[in-house]
């Protein structure tokens, strides 16, 4: 995982409680998995449009 072993992943994990606060990281989440769920559809958009309009021109 981005070359991170398992005690760099636990020193992130509390230095962001720290910073943040324990009740913040869960919204932070659940912010950050909607955005990239929106970026992975936005991409996956953009590709079956190609795809569709690929068909279309060569029918």
């Amino acid at each position: 995982m981005f070359g991170l072993g398992w005690p760099e992943v636990i020193v992130i994990g509390i230095a962001a409680v720290v910073i943040f606060g324990p009740k913040k990281i869960p919204e932070m989440g659940s912010a950050l998995g909607k955005t990239l769920r929106g970026f992975k559809d936005e991409i996956n958009g953009t590709a079956s449009e190609e795809e569709e309009s690929d068909k279309d021109g060569s029918s």
